[in-house]
C-alpha cells in the first residue's frame, strides 16, 4: 500500500496545487466540492453531494460485514491574502489556503483512489469531505443533514498538517487534544453625538475599549493556573469620523479551553464583564454566541491504532504517542462525540 500511495504522490501534489489556486471560504466551496466529486467519479466511486451545504461523502464497501471506518478532510480556506509567492499561489485576493486544508483534501483523494482499486477485506470506509471547518459550523451542518443516518460509522479519524513537527514525524495523544471554543460577538448600543458634546453621549466606543481591556484579563484573574484557557478579542469596530461619537460598537473574539467546565466558566465571566460595562457606562451590551465547538477528545484505543499505523509507515522513533495538546480548535470534535476515533498531527515543511 505504501508503494502504491507513493506512486500517487505526484497526482496528490497536482490536486493540492489546483485547490490551493482556487481557495473558497466556509460554505462557499462549490468549485472545490465539484473538483472532489469529479475525481471520486473518475475513481469509480459514487459520491453523495450537497451534504451540509457543500459537503461530499463517498463509500468504499467491501460487501462483507465488518466495521465502518470514517476518514475526514476539511475543504475550506481562510479570509486572508496568500503571501507564499509560490507558482500555485491563490488566484483570489483575500482568500488563501493558509491552514493546509488543500493538503488534507488532496491526501484523502489519494486514499480514495487507492481504496477504489484496493477495497478493505471487510466492512467499509466512509470518506468525508467537510465544508466550513474554519467557522466551526461545517461538521454540525453535515450531522444535521443526516450524515450519521445515511452514512453511519463506528470509528472516525482525521489528521492536521503540523509545521511544528518535522516531515516524517507524527503526533497523537489520548484524551483532550484540541481546545474547544466559543466564537462570540458583543453589540454595544448607546447615545452618540458631536465630540464637543461628549457629556451628552454614553459613548459605545469607550465602553467597547473598557470591555476589551477587561476581557483580556479574564483568564489571568479567574482561571486556576493549573487549567488551560484563553480569551481573545479579535476585532473592535466603531465610528466613522474623527469628531463624531459613535452610536454603536462591536467586539468579536473567542474563548478556548481543553475542558467544557472551563469554557463554561470563561463564558460566565465574559457575560459578567459585559453586564458590568453596561452598568458603568449606561450602554446596552448584548453578548451572543456565533459558534461553539467542544474540545477534540481522542479515544484511547483509537489513538493507539492511529499511532501504530503511523509507526508502521514512519517508524516507531518518529511517532510521538503522548503529544502535547494544541490550543487551536477543529469541529472534528463533533464527529468524535458521535463515534470513537482520533485526531492526529503529521509533520510538514513550514
Amino acid at each position: 500500500m505504501i508503494e502504491a500511495l507513493q506512486r500517487l504522490a505526484p497526482r496528490m501534489t497536482e490536486w493540492r496545487r489546483d485547490i490551493h489556486r482556487h481557495p473558497e471560504l466556509a460554505f462557499e466551496e462549490s468549485r472545490t466540492a465539484g473538483f472532489v466529486a469529479d475525481r471520486l467519479r473518475e475513481f469509480g466511486l459514487d459520491p453523495a453531494t450537497g451534504i451540509g451545504g457543500t459537503g461530499i461523502v463517498a463509500l468504499v464497501d467491501s460487501g462483507v460485514p465488518g466495521p465502518s471506518i470514517a476518514l475526514r478532510a476539511d475543504m475550506d480556506a481562510l479570509p486572508m491574502d496568500d503571501e507564499s509567492g509560490a507558482e500555485w499561489h491563490s488566484h483570489r485576493p483575500g482568500v488563501a489556503h493558509a491552514c493546509g486544508h488543500d493538503g488534507h483534501t488532496a491526501a484523502l483523494l489519494g486514499v480514495a483512489q487507492h481504496l477504489a482499486t484496493h477495497p478493505p477485506a471487510t466492512g467499509r470506509v466512509v470518506l468525508i469531505f467537510q465544508p466550513a471547518e474554519e467557522n466551526g459550523k461545517g461538521a454540525r451542518a453535515m450531522l444535521d443533514d443526516g450524515l450519521l443516518t445515511r452514512f453511519p460509522f463506528d470509528e472516525v479519524y482525521a489528521f492536521h498538517n503540523m509545521p511544528l513537527l518535522a516531515p516524517g514525524e507524527a503526533g497523537v495523544r489520548t484524551g483532550a487534544t484540541l481546545n474547544g471554543y466559543i466564537i462570540w460577538d458583543v453589540a454595544i448600543e448607546g447615545v452618540g453625538g458631536h465630540g464637543a458634546a461628549f457629556f451628552k453621549a454614553t459613548d459605545p466606543l469607550q465602553a467597547a475599549a473598557r470591555l476589551a481591556v477587561e476581557i483580556s484579563s479574564i483568564a489571568g484573574r479567574y482561571l486556576d493556573p493549573a487549567e488551560s484557557g484563553l480569551v481573545n478579542v479579535g476585532a473592535l469596530q466603531a465610528g466613522s469620523s474623527h469628531n463624531i461619537i459613535a452610536e454603536s460598537a462591536k467586539l468579536s473574539g473567542t474563548l478556548r479551553a481543553l475542558k467544557p467546565d472551563v469554557l463554561a466558566l470563561l463564558w460566565q465571566r465574559l457575560q459578567l464583564a459585559c453586564d458590568g460595562i453596561a452598568a458603568l457606562t449606561g450602554c446596552t451590551v448584548r453578548l451572543t454566541r456565533f459558534a461553539e465547538v467542544p474540545p477534540c477528545v481522542n479515544d484511547a484505543r483509537a489513538a493507539d491504532r492511529a499511532a501504530a499505523a503511523c509507526a508502521a509507515v514512519l517508524g516507531e522513533a518518529h511517532v510521538i504517542r503522548d503529544h502535547a495538546p494544541f490550543p487551536f480548535t477543529d469541529d472534528m470534535a463533533l464527529f468524535l462525540q458521535a463515534a470513537p476515533g482520533a485526531y492526529l498531527f503529521l509533520g510538514q515543511d513550514s
